[in-house]
């Protein structure tokens, strides 16, 4: 290990299970405090039994790392607020947020209840939303007072946001305005030492157990390209301030494979200088889908 994080402060949402616990047992092998989040609920968001959280402090700190648990709902307005207060009650700082947590609650568009679209809309875009507005606001306030933080923030979209998932409306929804969040975020917050990023993983999880069945079982040797390890090292390192200058990006990262996301940008276009009539327009536009790029396919479609 390099020790990119020695000294760090990151909380890490979501980090009870899956790709949160790949990413704070991450954080703390390179030398980094954690507040690990989660509030053990079930794939679906309903309580569950026990405490990851606690399991994965149990295990970051044998380890001889340094870690807190937190099981604050980050939704809300005060668990979000709470997970700030943990890392300074515990550490007196807070240098690396990760928007990590979430849920799925699958159907198609004609069967999808707004019960349904609520919870999910909520935990992943409000979920990312809350932590980041307390995280700015205090870095903010560091700024202002003559203390510039190095600070970064890495949210967690999906292939899903970025391309749209049949069966997935509200998850696709959810996931592609934390990239419109990330975007205004980190042009927002660059002036206050704030870098923020965006990555679109792909892994085994409890959440894409259907997505990757034919990947769930790992290979008995040889490089598992589902283990959700191999999304760290990039949160990791976009996590350090050896990412100064790093910001406003999304990366897609799977396996041993790490993309520059480009997103949306003007394609060919053409202007008339006047009002078009309906069946000018459907000419044109027919003109200019030919020459544009053919977008991605729907996942699933």
């Amino acid at each position: 290990m390099t020790g990119i994080c020695d000294g760090r402060v990151v909380a890490v949402t979501g980090a009870g299970r899956g790709l949160g616990r790949a990413h704070a047992l991450a954080f703390a092998a390179e030398g980094a405090k954690l507040v690990v989040n989660d509030l053990g609920v079930g794939l679906d968001g309903t309580p569950g039994a026990d405490s990851p959280a606690e399991q994965v402090v149990r295990q970051i700190r044998a380890a001889g790392g340094e870690a807190v648990a937190h099981a604050g709902d980050i939704a809300t307005g005060a668990g979000a607020a709470s997970l700030l207060e943990a890392a300074l009650s515990a550490y007196g700082r807070l240098d690396t947020l990760v928007n990590n947590a979430g849920f799925l609650r699958d159907r198609m568009l004609v069967n999808l209840d707004e019960e349904d679209w609520d919870a999910v809309i909520r935990v992943h875009l409000k979920g990312h939303f809350l932590p980041l507005k307390h995280a700015a606001a205090h870095w903010r306030a560091e700024a202002k007072a003559g203390r510039t933080p190095t600070a970064r923030v890495i949210n967690t979209s999906s292939g899903a946001g970025l391309l749209g998932s049949v069966g997935q409306g509200n998850y696709s929804a959810a996931k592609a305005g934390i990239v419109g969040l990330t975007l205004v975020a980190a042009a927002e917050l660059s002036r206050y030492g704030v870098q923020v990023n965006a990555i679109a993983p792909a892994a085994r999880t409890r959440m894409t157990e259907r997505t990757f069945a034919e990947s769930m079982t790992a290979p008995s040797s040889g490089f598992d390209a589902m283990a959700p390890e191999n999304v760290s090292p990039l949160v990791v390192w976009l996590g350090s301030a050896e990412s100064a200058g790093v910001t406003g990006r999304v990366f897609e990262v799977e396996g041993g494979r790490v993309t520059v996301i480009e997103g949306w940008r003007a394609g060919p276009g053409v202007d008339k200088g006047e009002r078009w009539s309906v069946g000018e327009t459907g000419e044109a536009v027919r003109k200019l889908l030919e020459e544009a790029e053919v977008p991605g396919e729907v996942y699933g479609a």
